[in-house]
């Protein structure tokens, strides 16, 4: 598996993801949220074989980086391992790092070190806690 970190709207990422983004299955996946990006987005995306096996953007607001809609083929959980490894050490030494995680996941991000903020029905709230 290898890592693409792309800016929020660079054409390298709509070329990647939009099939995806646009897929029934995966918004169906995402409680048919709709993915966004911007310029204040960077996105994390897994690949194998070029072809894209998931992907998390982190929105960049003030001093806080949100990770929120993320993707994993098949809700792949060491994909989610691949890319949380990936993207932590890029955000927690000049961010508060959040996400907004599934419910299914939330082992998956405890154990990346994520503790539970606030709690929804289908999601939770999640903040990083740099591990001492």
């Amino acid at each position: 598996m290898r890592l693409e970190k792309l800016n929020g709207t660079d054409q390298r990422l709509y070329q990647l993801v939009a099939p995806l983004v646009m897929s029934t299955a995966v918004l169906r996946l995402n409680n048919n949220y709709p993915f966004k990006t911007s310029i204040h987005h960077v996105w994390f995306v897994a690949l194998e074989d070029e072809q894209v096996v998931g992907f998390i953007p982190v929105e960049v607001r003030n001093k806080t980086a949100v990770i929120n809609n993320y993707y994993a083929k098949g809700d792949d959980l060491q994909t989610l391992v691949f890319l949380l490894d990936q993207l932590i050490p890029c955000f927690v030494d000049q961010y508060k790092l959040q996400a907004v995680a599934h419910t299914r996941h939330l082992a998956v991000f405890q154990e990346n070190g994520f503790f539970v903020i606030r709690t929804w029905k289908l999601y939770m709230k999640m903040e990083y806690q740099i591990k001492k």
